[in-house]
């Protein structure tokens, strides 16, 4: 007989380091800060218009000067609105930025909570060169036991983390998660959490393995051998149990109604069943101001729609995948537009492989692994077909003529042998340049990009790469920081890299974060070779990095003040929507969208382009006003010729007439 004492997996307060449950009462007015009853949240925006920060709370303000030091690295860093940070939240709110995703925030396994018990590298970090591997081997050192994880290891689902507190002990990371909430809904901002009910961070009888001790093989999914499924990385859960899919609903319901969290972003989504996530959604909708202080149907919902592991092509019962997701308007991550901005795909043995934003054919960098200038031509025009599927929305249906002249719909352009399109209206879809996941923009820029590539081309490269997702329709996420060029100094999976390779540089005179030295081996020593030649070499500083940021934000001014942007069916988007010039005789590097009555052009090539789009002859074209008035001087060079419809467009920029 094995007797288990264990915390209560359906907990709403923990002691320090999660070794004691409490009993509490999340009602009780004392665990509110002023004004948490009866305040006004920013206007819900629908999912289709929503444009998104990802934002990790630690990295958010830890290395912000301007922030209280006492509240660096916590919570309560969002409430000091005179910091760096808060400051340029707004601005992005006030640009047309809508919600601010939190990486996890729930308890997490691998942080200490206690300040005392956490590691710091005992090295001068700041005194190593660029390309020298002696930060990263510091950094390792220290890893296990500091105050940084991405958060992706669940120990308590419904209790927030105690090491973003400035007290773990009780009740206080209640208050301060609630104060946190109440700042960026005053600064403007939504806020919606990361979840992840996929997997725990241990199973069996392991410390941190909560259900898995309670009731043995029910929780976790098991293998036919009975082992515990791993897929996800850790001990993956069975939601398709009853108890467990309960749980996950209970625990979204209890964030949404005790914390105000106005939308959840489910980490491999696709390892839910689709039932699952259908459930989460309707117990959201029956949540209502007048009953629950919340109008549920506001919520938004979006989740990784990736297909693999044992529940692979439904194996095990219909998934919460990106095909099976269509339609229910909850979104899933699209890949597609992605790996077309960027080149190649996340896992590519040569980083070098360049794609539409990265300078495939029209700039070529020394990789081999390009293929020869036909096969990038090639290459190139068929990233330009993704591309145009993603500023659709990814719908399944929409039709257009393909760049070798045929008539297609999204669904049949290929990626990677699967339906480029596959969203049933704009909504289904989440676009993205970049995120936590892999290099960040700049770093991937940096591996294709020519090394010679200036400082002023790359920012605009990644304004451009920014542009396709922001000027798409339906919802799009950004990886904070990524408008203000930042960089983890190549590093391609930075969850346990510390705040040395994480933090966020709000202030240009800090730098971006490229050159902090070689990224940590374990995930990136493979690519060291390519990584040490450019770590001592690229260099951008604040006209690059406040300059993108002010074009982006014009992007979103744009994007958020333009009604066609937000067109809800794919009815409209094939009625509003086209790409005049698209065919056999498509200008590499170059994509044109007529939109309603705009016309954008995306211009990624490294000379100045004319596009000369017949039907817009005669009609009186301008730049747009926001863009003419804006911070890019170079956009304002664009023309447009009324005789013969021509539009021309400086090199590696995107004008929007």
């Amino acid at each position: 007989v094995v007797t288990n004492k264990v915390t209560d997996p359906y907990s709403l307060a923990l002691t320090t380091d999660s070794e004691r449950s409490l009993v509490v009462d999340l009602d009780d007015r004392s665990l509110a800060p002023r004004g948490w009853e009866h305040y006004r949240k920013p206007e819900a925006v629908p999912l289709r218009d929503a444009q998104i920060q990802e934002l990790h709370i630690r990295d958010f303000s830890v290395a912000d000067p301007t922030a209280d030091a006492d509240h660096r690295g916590t919570y309560l860093a969002f409430t000091d609105e005179k910091s760096d940070g808060s400051k340029h939240l707004r601005e992005l709110a006030g640009a047309g930025t809508s919600y601010v995703h939190l990486l996890p925030a729930f308890d997490i396994a691998t942080i200490p909570e206690k300040k005392s018990e956490r590691t710091t590298p005992d090295c001068d970090l700041a005194s190593y060169p660029a390309d020298s591997d002696k930060q990263q081997e510091c950094v390792t050192k220290a890893a296990a036991k500091d105050a940084f994880n991405w958060g992706y290891d669940p120990y308590h689902y419904t209790v927030p983390e105690g090491s973003y507190a400035t007290d773990p002990d009780g009740t206080e990371r209640t208050v301060e998660f609630r104060k946190m909430v109440k700042a960026l809904n005053d600064d403007g901002l939504r806020v919606v959490m990361d979840v992840v009910y996929n997997h725990t961070a241990a199973s069996g009888q392991a410390k941190t393995s909560v259900l898995d001790r309670i009731v043995p093989g029910y929780y976790q999914r098991l293998l036919a051998d009975g082992s515990v499924a791993n897929s996800t990385c850790c001990s993956n859960t069975a939601t398709e149990n009853a108890m467990m899919g309960k749980l996950v609903v209970d625990s979204v319901v209890t964030w949404a109604k005790e914390y105000k969290v106005d939308g959840f972003r489910f980490d491999l989504m696709g390892h839910h069943p689709k039932a699952n996530i259908l459930a989460v959604r309707k117990a959201l909708d029956e949540l209502t101001l007048k009953k629950d202080g919340v109008d549920g149907k506001e919520i938004i919902l979006y989740g990784e729609g990736w297909n693999f592991g044992e529940v692979a092509d439904d194996a095990r019962f219909v998934q919460a995948t990106q095909k099976n997701m269509a339609g229910t308007g909850i979104a899933t991550f699209s890949d597609r537009a992605r790996d077309a901005v960027r080149g190649g795909g996340p896992f590519d043995e040569d980083p070098g492989v360049q794609g539409f934003a990265s300078g495939l054919y029209t700039d070529p960098n020394s990789s081999k692994a390009n293929g020869t200038e036909a096969e990038q031509k090639a290459r190139l025009l068929h990233y330009q077909d993704l591309i145009k599927v993603g500023l659709t929305g990814n719908l399944a249906d929409y039709a257009f003529t393909d760049t070798d002249g045929k008539e297609v719909k999204g669904s049949e352009v290929d990626y990677n042998g699967a339906p480029a399109g596959y969203a049933a209206a704009p909504g289904d879809a989440l676009a993205y340049a970049d995120a936590h996941d892999n290099e960040s923009l700049f770093d991937a820029l940096a591996f294709k990009l020519p090394k010679d590539t200036s400082a002023d081309d790359r920012a605009r490269m990644q304004v451009l790469a920014m542009a396709t997702a922001t000027l798409s329709q339906g919802p799009a996420l950004s990886q904070a920081g990524t408008d203000l060029l930042r960089s983890k100094s190549l590093d391609r999976n930075s969850y346990d890299s510390g705040d040395w390779f994480n933090a966020l540089h709000w202030n240009c005179a800090d730098g971006n974060g490229f050159g902090r030295g070689l990224p940590p081996a374990a995930d990136n020593q493979d690519k060291w070779p390519y990584a040490k030649p450019l770590l001592d070499t690229v260099r951008v500083g604040c006209p690059q990095i406040n300059g993108a940021s002010a074009a982006y934000r014009d992007l979103l001014r744009i994007r958020s003040g333009e009604k066609d942007f937000s067109l809800a069916t794919t009815a409209q988007v094939q009625s509003r929507l086209s790409f005049p010039l698209s065919g056999e005789d498509e200008t590499p590097g170059v994509i044109t969208m007529s939109l309603g009555d705009l016309v954008v052009v995306f211009n990624a090539t490294p000379e100045k382009q004319e596009q000369r789009v017949g039907a817009a002859a005669g009609t009186g074209y301008r730049l747009h006003p926001v863009q003419a008035a804006g911070a890019d001087p170079v956009v304002k060079e664009s023309a447009y010729a009324a005789k013969t419809g021509t539009f021309t467009v400086p090199a590696r920029t995107v004008a929007v007439f």
